[in-house]
Formats: structure tokens, sequence, C-alpha cells
């Protein structure tokens, strides 16, 4: 390497490791690089500064000399000669997480590639919780899985647990085992061929061998029916695009320590050359069982959000062509004719394929306002481990489009399904889309998908079931009426997703909900207009417990997480406790000082953080907020059912503070609340359910109208 040459170690966009940094040897992640020769090497870390994929790179210099064949150079990550502790991994597991080196021998500053970089793996740390995972809804005597298994504190799936463990149910479960021995070396465990043959809500505890209570499984809802509801993560990335591991390994998370029921795979089509595109088809094909584990081909079609914004395509089978937005990163161009380069131009494309299209906000949110295709576009997706993104739906509204709800993780982490949003990039846990679906197959979710037969959530697995029912009748249609291919039912009620026309002035909508902890309100909405809130609780349960939950984004784009720091300081009463809520970077906690103040760091995009204090007394208290974006007052006496909002500016940015029962067992709740409808275009009436432990879940909408139908 000649003199200003230089070595770079490159690596991959989602790595959370600490922060490389050479001014500090007593300091974590600290650097060194030594030349054997002696000469003088200069060492400078770059985040978020190199090419994609691999993003962050350590480069080593050489200033005063060059390196001859026999030299060699030693760089240390984690040098502990100092005194440092050493390098602090990456949040995740990877099996080849590779030191990907080249070299800039001549010093023109073009690196090449050096064959066989050194790779470590990444395992699992020892576990902190353990999880049992249900289906939430099944029709008597069919049968179901239960996976169970345990995890670090960054949500990884842990080989480091075994042991004796007793299920426990509330009702009786055929094929359920008064104990399992959970092998040790194995991350995930499933108890197959269980059913229950009767009507009810299934509530199934994990507890050790001294009876201690690890986990409890969300509920299972037993009921008749034409239809089950089945868990998706229908949207991430592995290491051959940017994210990390194989797709293979993707799909094995996602079936074997995720539990999931469907699975697809989105690279972004811009790194998606043709021999990758074979791949995905093929592993793809590979991985679908139909009636145990559905998969989708499919690609993300990542155009700039002025011509369209991302995109997921899925398609009904292998073998399809893909239509890029763009070639970017592709070398061989001898297919750029192919090229959607507009949203336009991709429901032009697609128009004669079998497929559908969901929009969603990552790097290049969605843009709805460039084009729409209601034959294509059936869903938007409104949370995922970037944040939460309601206003997209809005979108929709605001345009007439009759679109469903659908969360997914948009997982780089190898972890779909089951997505922690791990130290660094993002915001929280990835969403999860149930499909209230007749089976398990391809035919069966597409059918759901384009009626729009699907509710999503922020990561836990609750039952929700949301219907309209008519004074007189309604009349149902599949797809929007003006369609030419439209058909139609007279029907007393409608289910979520639904498109029906009524003469009645009001619909009564019914709402049901089965969750895995105490749920907090049910916000009943018609378009963005919350029509009634539903609680938990009643205003005589009210206790000494606050809840104090900042929430919002910047603006719409890329930057769009909120930093928030701040403390809250309570005059006149004293914390017993403090629990926060959705804080998911274990390294950040919350910090209580003394008796009287909580302070916090944390970010927010458009989902919620924030605590729990249970106070002493609240006839005096009263509660100082500050934060580096608002700051007020709030006089904890005069809190009671309506919760008090201190707006924030930015992208609906608020902290919202309200008073809780001290405690809760609210786990369903069934309500019917009556909504007058509008005369003129589509009453989009839907759910928003917020759980105690920060979860939520959104209803897709049943578009009901009252006049003539215009367009399609």
């Amino acid at each position: 390497i000649d003199d200003t040459g230089a070595l770079r170690i490159l690596f991959r966009y989602p790595t959370d490791w600490g922060r490389l940094q050479t001014e500090e040897p007593a300091g974590e992640n600290y650097v060194t690089a030594v030349a054997s020769n002696g000469i003088v090497l200069e060492v400078v870390y770059a985040e978020d500064a190199l090419p994609r994929p691999r993003y962050h790179g350590l480069t080593v210099t050489l200033r005063s000399g060059y390196l001859a064949k026999g030299d060699t150079l030693t760089i240390t990550f984690g040098d502990r000669e100092g005194g440092s502790p050493g390098l602090r991994l990456q949040s995740f597991c990877e099996s080849h997480f590779e030191f990907k080196t080249a070299v800039d021998i001549y010093a023109t500053g073009q690196f090449t590639p050096i064959p066989g970089s050194p790779a470590i793996g990444i395992a699992p740390a020892a576990p902190v919780r353990w999880k049992a995972v249900a289906p939430t809804r099944r029709r008597p005597d069919e049968t179901f899985s239960l996976g169970i298994k345990a995890e670090d504190i960054w949500g990884n799936p842990t080989d480091q647990a075994r042991g004796l463990l007793r299920l426990v149910a509330n009702v009786a479960v055929d094929g359920l085992p008064d104990e399992v021995d959970f092998p040790g070396g194995c991350r995930a465990f499933k108890v197959e061929g269980l059913k229950v043959s009767r009507e009810g809500i299934v509530r199934i505890q994990l507890l050790d061998a001294r009876g201690q209570v690890l986990a409890r499984a969300n509920p299972l809802v037993i009921k008749k029916g034409s239809v089950s509801g089945y868990w998706g993560d229908l949207h991430g990335q592995s290491g051959e695009s940017v994210g990390v591991g194989s797709i293979r390994e993707y799909f094995q998370f996602a079936r074997d320590y995720a539990f999931l029921d469907a699975c697809a795979h989105q690279a972004n089509d811009f790194q998606v050359n043709k021999d990758f595109w074979r791949h995905i088809n093929d592993t793809t094909a590979a991985f679908n069982d139909e009636g145990r584990f559905v998969t989708f081909p499919g690609y993300e079609w990542s155009g700039n959000t002025g011509v369209g914004g991302d995109h997921n395509v899925y398609f009904y089978q292998e073998g399809r062509p893909i239509y890029r937005s763009s070639h970017a990163l592709l070398p061989d161009r001898s297919d750029i004719d192919t090229d959607a380069p507009t949203v336009g131009d991709l429901f032009r494309a697609l128009a004669r394929e079998d497929c559908i299209v969901y929009a969603h906000c990552g790097g290049r949110y969605a843009n709805v306002a460039v084009a729409h295709d209601p034959r294509l576009e059936t869903s938007m997706e409104i949370h995922s481990a970037w944040g939460t993104f309601e206003w997209l739906l809005a979108d929709c509204f605001e345009r007439g489009f009759r679109c469903g709800v659908v969360c997914n993780s948009d997982d780089h982490k190898g972890r779909p399904g089951a997505s922690h949003p791990g130290a660094a990039s993002f915001a929280t846990y990835g969403g999860l889309t149930c499909f209230l679906s007749e089976g398990l197959t391809r035919k069966d979710l597409f059918d759901c998908i384009r009626r729009r037969h699907t509710y999503g959530t922020s990561g836990c697995r609750m039952d929700l079931d949301v219907r309209a029912l008519f004074a007189t009748c309604g009349r149902c249609y599949d797809r929007g009426p003006a369609a030419a291919t439209a058909q139609s039912r007279d029907t007393a009620e409608v289910m979520m997703g639904d498109i029906a026309q009524t003469d009645d002035p009001a619909v009564e909508v019914a709402v049901q909900v089965a969750a895995h902890t105490p749920i907090e309100r049910v916000d009943i909405l018609n378009g963005t207009a919350v029509v009634q809130t539903l609680y938990g609780y009643a205003a005589a349960d009210l206790g000494y417990r606050i809840r104090v939950v900042w929430s919002g984004a910047e603006y719409r784009g890329r930057g769009n997480r909120t930093r928030w720091q701040g403390q809250a300081r309570f005059e006149g009463c004293t914390i017993r406790s403090l629990t926060e809520i959705n804080n998911w970077h274990s390294d950040r906690p919350f910090n209580q000082t003394g008796n009287h103040t909580v302070a916090w760091e944390s970010e927010t995009a458009g989902n919620f953080c924030g605590f729990d204090v249970v106070l002493d007394r609240l006839d005096s208290g009263r509660m100082h907020l500050e934060t580096n974006l608002v700051s007020g007052v709030v006089d904890l006496a005069a809190l009671g059912m309506e919760a008090q909002l201190i707006k924030a500016g930015g992208l609906e940015r608020q902290v919202r503070i309200s008073r809780l029962p001290d405690s809760s067992d609210c786990l369903e709740l069934a309500a019917r609340v009556k909504v007058p409808l509008k005369g003129q275009g589509d009453n989009p009436l839907w759910v928003r359910v917020t759980t105690e432990d920060g979860h939520n879940g959104w209803s897709s909408p049943m578009y009901i109208y009252r006049d003539a139908e215009k367009t399609g």
C-alpha cells in the first residue's frame, strides 16, 4: 500500500453496535491500528457516510510511509489496553457478521475488496423473558399450535434457556400437555395438534416448575364462523439487499421463531438483479407450505416520494417480471426498458398481473396523491419499525380512496414477525397484520386482502372484531360499486373492510376486543374524527396512577424521528413506583431522582412512549413538565376520564397526561355505539385500540355511504 493509501473496513447499514471511537482509550468501543513497520496511521470512523448497503466504515490511512510485502496492519476493535471495557456488539443476532475489507493500494481513492474478509457470528444473550404465542381466532375443533420461546434483553430468541415448563389453560384444550421439557440449545419450541371444541376465549399460562408465571399467551377466541385469524408480516429485507442474513434465514425466523402464518420478502428493487430475483422466487416457493406457512413472491418498488414513494408488490405466483423504479445500484442495465419510473407507470405495468400492492412509509414515504389504482392498491401500512403513520390512511380518506389497514415490521435485522427496534435506526417494535380469512392458502389470503378483511397491530396479537349493523338493510359490495365486475348482496351487517350502501341515517358499530393485557381505551372513528372513546374502566375506578406519554414526529420524511428530552416534577405528592411504557432502548432507561422527579431521553416517529407513576396522593398535587419541545403545569386533582393534551407542533407531536386505575383487569371489551352517517361521500368507520402496555390495534375501515355511488 502506497503512502497515503488506505485500508477500509465496511459494515452493513442495520448494525447498531457501539459507535467506534479513537479519542478515549478508557471509553467504550475504542479502536486502535498499528503498522508493523511503525509508520503513522490515521484512523477515522464514518457513520452513514458511505455507499449503500455498507453505510459505515473504518478507514486506516497511511500518513508517513508505505507498507510492503510482509508488513502487517493490526486493528483492534474494543482495545482494552487503556482501560476500555471493550466493544459493544450489535443488539441482534447474525450468523455471518462480516468485516468487509477493501484497500486503496495506489492512493487513488479507489478501494478494491479483498477476498475472504473476516467474519464472526453474533449469538443471543441470556434469557430475560419468556413468550407463549397462540393463534388469535380459530373455529371449534380447528387444530392449532402453541409457540414457546425465551428472549434476551434485545428480543432475540435465545438458546440459553432450558428446563421443565408447566402449561395451564382456563378451559379444556385437547392435546395440551401439563408439562413440556424445553431443551437446552433450542431457540423455540412448538406444541402441535391442539384444539378446543367449545366457543369461548382461551388463555394459556406458561409456568416454571415451582408454579411461577413466566408468560401469558395472547388470547385465543374460539368462534363459529367463516373465518379464522392468521398472522403475517409481509414486509422486510435480508442481507442480500439492505438487511442482514440470508433470505432463507429470514423465512426460517418468521416461521420457526416468530410463529407467523404468512410472510414475504421485500428487497429494494434497485438492488435486485436478475439472479437475485430468481433466487427470491425460488426461495419463496420452497418455503410456501399451504395450510401451515404461506409465502408470497414480491419486491419493494422504491421510487422517490415525488414519483409515488415506497410501495410493496406481491405476486400470486412465482416467475413474474419485476418492474423496478430504477437501476440505481445495478450495473447490468440490459433490462432497463422494463423500469416503471413512477407509481403510475407501476400500476399500468401491473394491470394484467395477479398481484396486490401496499403503500408504506420507510425511507421514501408513499405519496398516494401521485397515483392510485383501487384494483391493485388495497391497503395502507400504517405501522412498522419505522413508526406509526395514521396520516397515510387519512390521505386516502381525503381523496375518497378505499384502503384497508395492514401493519408490518419492515425489518432489516433478520427478525420478521418479532422485530425489536434495537439500539438505533428504528423507533418502535415492528407491526403485524391479522388476516381474517377462510383458510391459510395464497388464494384465501389474496381474497382477504382484496376485501380489506384485515387489521393491524404494533406487534401484539389481540383479537379484534368490528361490525356495522343496519337498522333496515344495507347493500355490501366486494369492490367499488362502479367497478364493472362489482358484485353485491343485501345484508343486515358488514365487517371491517367492507364497502356498503344504506339509506339509514346512522349505523350501530359493534366492537369486540380480547387483549393480552388490560385495555386502556378504544377510539371509534369516522374518517379522522373520533366519534366516541370507550374506556376499560369507569370514573369510579380511577386511582393514583398518572400516565404521561409523548408522541408524534418531525415531518413525513426520512428524518421523521423526534428526540424528546425532558423531566416531570411532581409537587405536593410522592412517587411510589415508576413503570416505563414503550421505552424499547434498554440502554437508555428513564431516571427517577428522589421521590418527585422523572427524567428521560427517547425518540418517537408517530408512535408513543412514556411512563406511569403511582403517587401517594392527588388532592393537592401538580406536575411540572419541562421538555425540549414543550412545557406546562398540570393540576393532577383535576384529571378525570378525559386526558389533558399539550400540543408540541411538528407532525402531531403532543404530550398526553391521563389518570388511570391503580390496576385494571379489563382484558376484554364489547360495546355497541350509534354513529351518525354523513349524507355525502364515504363514512370510513374504524377503531383504534390502545392497551395499557403501550400497544395499538387498528381495524380496516368499513366504507359506508348513503348517496348513490358516482365513482369506482
